[in-house]
């Protein structure tokens, strides 16, 4: 096994030797200069970028289809979306210069439509894997992929908003998805969100038609949290509670009262009927501040602590309910199979 594959086994992500960062902002005299630094951004990620962005296709004849993906270790792992892959062990991979290689299909988990592929392959192009809990609204975000079978399409847009609930493709909801105004069509799925120093921090999910302008990625903070276990076990073993959330601020005066850490907190957004968290005595609206003694200020806290707290076993969850703090034991589930695997 690989120094590379090793390394994303043991919760880490292997980072390309980092060349010059895109332009900074500038302060531009007229609109040419504002124009020449916006489009020097943009052609920078994609030059960085597109060697490492792969088109997808899976099936023959009329039942066929495809989508992107995008390298993230030399030796060949390339991350995608489940719905791209879905019903498949093998995919036919074309690389930037036109190689066509096979794919196998290494994991994948419906529940983040997240899914890797592996093609037997060395000294590949790779992309580094960045921070999406840095992102912040308004900024630089461009996308890569094959849309329509047109490949190594570039489109830049802005970081629309965060912390967005998504029914998939495979009819599931995503939690914490990215909102881009990045332009995205069928084929993009599995390609990358790219910020402007090259730095991949989403992969492409969905769009929603006929609107326009209102696109959505993964994070990649989910893929990397999930990505040891689909590397060793082809699938992820989570607890389930049972609800659909986002992040949220939490007032000072409640992070004074109550001796919180964090600025941060996850707020329930729906329960599923009967699930753990409703049993638990959990509300719609509650902030979940804790988990199995654990700080939670984010949606992917919350996933991770899942991804390590034995099923079956009860933990105690502390939540903000109307200015009060609430404790409650909930008993994480296996997490259902979804309609369609």
């Amino acid at each position: 096994m690989s120094r590379f594959s090793q390394l994303l086994l043991a919760g880490d992500t292997p980072e390309q030797t980092p060349g010059a960062d895109a332009p900074g902002s500038p302060t531009p005299a007229d609109d040419a200069e504002v124009l020449d630094a916006f489009s020097n951004a943009v052609v920078a990620v994609a030059d960085k970028l597109r060697p490492a962005v792969v088109n997808l296709r899976v099936g023959r004849g009329p039942r066929a289809g495809g989508g992107s993906g995008v390298l993230f270790t030399p030796d060949g792992f390339l991350l995608t979306n489940h719905h791209v892959v879905q019903g498949h062990d093998t995919t036919r991979v074309r690389l930037a210069d036109g190689t066509e290689l096979t794919g196998r299909v290494v994991g994948n988990d419906p529940w983040t439509d997240l899914a890797v592929v592996r093609v037997d392959a060395s000294s590949l192009p790779y992309a580094t894997l960045g921070d999406s809990a840095r992102l912040k609204v308004g900024q630089l975000a461009v996308a890569i992929g094959s849309p329509l079978g047109f490949e190594s399409t570039v489109t830049a847009g802005v970081i629309s908003a965060l912390g967005r609930t998504l029914r998939s493709v495979s009819g599931h909801l995503v939690d914490n998805v990215i909102q881009t105004d990045a332009a995205l069509n069928p084929g993009n799925s599995g390609g990358p969100l790219v910020d402007s120093r090259g730095r991949v921090v989403g992969i492409n999910t969905a769009v929603i038609q006929p609107a326009q302008g209102i696109c959505f990625a993964v994070p990649v903070n989910t893929a990397k949290t999930i990505l040891p276990q689909l590397l060793k076990h082809g699938r992820v073993v989570r607890g389930y509670l049972g609800l659909h959330a986002r992040q949220v601020p939490v007032a000072p005066d409640l992070r004074n009262r109550y001796g919180l850490s964090g600025q941060t907190g996850v707020e329930i957004l729906m329960l599923e009927e009967d699930g753990p968290a409703m049993n638990a005595g959990l509300w719609i609206e509650d902030v979940v501040v804790a988990f199995a003694g654990e700080p939670v200020g984010s949606v992917d806290d919350l996933h991770r602590l899942l991804t390590r707290h034995p099923v079956g076993i009860p933990a105690p969850v502390v939540v903000l309910r109307e200015g009060r703090r609430v404790e409650r034991a909930v008993t994480p589930g296996p997490y259902p199979e979804p309609v369609g695997r």
